[in-house]
């Protein structure tokens, strides 16, 4: 499978992932069950997951009255895309995780 196709399927697991993480740790909310801790969506939002957890908060309407979470989460959304244009349209940047 070519990179490019990697990366897409990648992209569409890890916002599935922040979305459901925002309606699991909303349905344990409900139960007061042992929750997702706040770090943890955030993670997943950073990772790439963030356009999904806005989703999920907005659908489950969760977070919504945390201003961590509802400004928190677009920025990293804005972040992330701003990122992914700049490697479009120039693509010979180099990225260098150390």
């Amino acid at each position: 499978m070519p990179t490019r196709e990697w990366i897409i399927l990648y992209i569409v697991a890890v916002n599935l992932l922040g979305f459901a993480a925002m309606g699991i740790d909303k349905l344990k909310a409900k139960k007061h069950a042992w929750r997702i801790p706040e770090a943890t969506l955030f993670s997943i939002a950073i990772i790439g997951g963030s356009l999904g957890s806005i989703i999920g908060m907005r659908v489950f309407h969760h977070k919504t009255k945390h201003k961590k979470f509802t400004v928190g989460l677009p920025l990293i959304f804005l972040l992330e895309l701003a990122l992914a244009l700049a490697l479009v349209f120039n693509p010979g940047i180099k990225i260098s995780i150390l």
